[in-house]
């Protein structure tokens, strides 16, 4: 009997070796390994860097307050927004009061910054993620006439940069166009610091 058994459980831990070393190691390896020799900085986090410190990833989002900055969209994330660590939405319904009343306040607060007007959906509401790095297009340009202003810049210059991080739709059909709103306060960092080294500021 202990035989028999001997015999019945010994391919079973063979099987259970060799798929632990197969899925558990050679594959992991194997994909990592093609991640880094052709995708080495998206797979590395696609991390941003500035004077050789990391100043943020282009697939999170981060928190931009300031009057001359573009404002991502808004994060529910606990216990701070964008916390890559605590990923999710805030799971109130479309009808919830809570999520009415937070919608409501953020929709008067940008409209007492730039004006009567249709506000863009996605300033007003966070993401299912609460880390969503891009805005729309239009929510870009609804806060160009603030951000230049509080630049010292020109409009046709702010624009001319959210029309250059303004990126296409993904094999032409997948999703919508979008910007990154790290990339686009960095190149307006940049484009101000250009300005007042030229005295244009």
């Amino acid at each position: 009997m202990i035989r028999d058994i001997l015999h019945t459980l010994r391919p079973a831990c063979l099987m259970l070796v060799a798929l632990s070393l197969i899925s558990g190691l050679a594959y992991p390896a194997m994909v990592t390994g093609m991640a880094q020799a052709l995708f080495p900085r998206q797979a590395n986090g696609s991390l941003v860097t500035s004077g050789g410190k990391v100043v943020g990833a282009e697939l999170i989002g981060q928190q931009f307050s300031g009057p001359g900055m573009f404002w991502g969209r808004p994060s529910a994330t606990s216990p701070q927004p964008y916390n890559a660590a605590a990923s999710g939405g805030s799971n109130l319904g479309p009808t919830n009061p809570q999520r009415l009343k937070n919608v409501a306040e953020r929709a008067e607060a940008l409209r007492n910054t730039h004006g009567d007007g249709p506000v863009p959906q996605e300033l007003v509401a966070a993401s299912g993620s609460g880390l969503d790095p891009h805005i729309s297009p239009a929510a870009a340009q609804y806060q160009l006439v603030r951000v230049a202003r509080e630049r010292g810049l020109d409009e046709p210059s702010v624009r001319a940069l959210v029309a250059k991080r303004t990126e296409g739709r993904q094999l032409g059909f997948l999703g919508e166009e979008r910007v990154n709103v790290l990339m686009l306060n960095r190149d307006l960092d940049s484009l101000a610091g250009k300005a007042q080294n030229t005295g244009k500021q």
